[in-house]
């Protein structure tokens, strides 16, 4: 489903050479849960989505789950290479769940480089294959390579922001609970009691998506930015327009991509230009500005890419998000 990119060869020389020290020790601690039925699970997740959903199924104060995020400080997922601590703590999970798409690049050689029999892995775009969309190019959107190092400009890309869509989340919420239920039987009434309470609360926030969308004033949005939120406006039948695509590189805008969006809110009279959670807003607030009327607000709809260990601390949690995104649409799609 998508083009599979390696990594460079001292990479991968380093991970082969990892692999044997983790693998002496896997040994080992399978042998030890083979004795302790009541071990903690290990799971790792690469994004915050993963990991806000394991813990709501899992239980927030979960005592017999061992919960990691892989990317916790901000990281943005299209950057993001693993740590020689990362490694360790895939190598040591009971399950592992990652996105899939492009920037899972590396994930494919650090499962071959720390194998274990034992270890579930759930790679969510293969789940939700016949959900996943390829990325588009509307109009006035800059042309970017993506990812930067696709060998074909033209090779079709799928956009890998899929935990934008609630519905989607359900069906991964869905799969999670089953593979937490087949790994700890023990607990897997608990497991099956909270996945159902949270699909109702996520089917509770899509039915409020649903009725925001089919009161708003019009039904485009403008982005001054990046354009991950595929997913979220085809679940509503929302349009848009934006600077980049979803996975784009490009943080520079041109004059004729600054200008056409300009325009577009201009011609559509839309109250407000669009920019995501870690972006600096200057491309947005230029266009903001080269406005006839330059009264659009400038405003943040969160995708979840730069959630910090902070933040999780602070309480944030993926519905919370979600929750906040709907407060920005009905203003940004003036609901009646």
């Amino acid at each position: 489903m998508r083009k599979r990119r390696m990594w460079s060869k001292i990479s991968r020389i380093f991970l082969l050479g990892l692999a044997s020290v983790l693998l002496s020790g896997c040994g080992a601690q399978a042998e030890a849960k083979a004795d302790d039925p009541d071990e903690n699970l290990k799971i790792v997740c690469t994004i915050f989505p993963e990991y806000d959903w394991v813990r709501q199924i899992s239980g927030r104060e979960s005592d017999h789950t061992e919960l990691t995020l892989l990317m916790k400080n901000g990281t943005d997922m299209h950057s993001y290479q693993p740590t020689v601590w990362d490694m360790m703590k895939i190598a040591e999970a009971d399950l592992f769940i990652y996105v899939g798409g492009e920037s899972d690049f590396w994930v494919e050689d650090a499962l071959e480089n720390t194998k274990s029999p034992d270890r579930k892995v759930l790679n969510l775009m293969e789940l939700l294959e016949d959900s996943v969309k390829e990325e588009e190019h509307v109009d006035g959107m800059q042309k970017s390579r993506g990812h930067g190092d696709r060998e074909e400009e033209d090779e079709s890309e799928y956009d890998e922001h899929i935990w934008l869509s609630l519905r989607n989340a359900g069906t991964a919420c869905r799969k999670i609970a089953d593979l937490l239920c087949e790994l700890d039987r023990t607990h897997a009434s608990d497991y099956e009691e909270n996945c159902t309470a949270y699909q109702a609360k996520l089917r509770a926030l899509d039915d409020a998506y649903c009725e925001a969308a089919a009161s708003v004033s019009h039904t485009a949005l403008l982005f001054g930015d990046r354009f991950p939120f595929r997913y979220l406006t085809d679940d509503y039948g929302l349009t848009y327009y934006a600077a980049f695509a979803g996975c784009s590189a490009e943080t520079e805008a041109s004059f004729h991509t600054i200008a056409y969006l300009a325009e577009k809110a201009d011609e559509l009279s839309l109250p407000a230009v669009l920019a995501i959670d870690g972006s600096d807003q200057s491309v947005a607030r230029t266009i903001a500005g080269s406005t006839k009327t330059r009264s659009q607000k400038v405003m943040v709809l969160d995708s979840m890419q730069s959630v910090s260990e902070q933040d999780i601390k602070d309480g944030e949690t993926y519905l919370s998000i979600m929750e906040r995104n709907l407060t920005v649409l009905k203003e940004a799609l003036q609901t009646k």
